[in-house]
C-alpha cells in the first residue's frame, strides 16, 4: 500500500527530506505523497522513514492504493533502475 498524509499534518517539513523516492511534496495545504512513487521505503529501509519522523502520526496506509510487498518491491525496482 502506498502511504498518505492526513489533514492533521502540521507542515513541519520533516517527512519530505526523509523520502528516498522523492514521493513527498508540499501540497496546497499539507504535504502529499505521490502513490506512484511511494514504496513505503521497501528496497531502502526496513520501515517507512516518513512515518518514523512524523511528530503527529498523520501518515497512514492509503486504502485507495493497496499494494503488497511484491508490488512495492517491483515499483522500487522500476523507480531505481533509471
Amino acid at each position: 500500500m502506498a502511504l498518505m498524509i492526513t489533514d492533521e499534518c502540521i507542515n513541519c517539513d520533516v517527512c519530505e527530506p526523509e523520502c528516498p523516492n522523492g514521493a513527498i511534496s508540499q501540497g496546497d495545504e499539507t504535504y502529499v505523497i505521490d502513490p506512484a512513487l511511494c514504496t513505503e521505503c521497501v528496497g531502502h529501509y526496513e520501515t517507512s522513514q516518513c512515518v518514523e519522523v512524523c511528530p503527529v502520526d498523520c501518515i497512514l496506509k492509503d486504502p485507495d492504493h493497496e499494494e503488497d510487498e511484491d508490488v512495492l518491491r517491483a515499483k522500487y525496482e522500476r523507480i531505481t533502475s533509471d
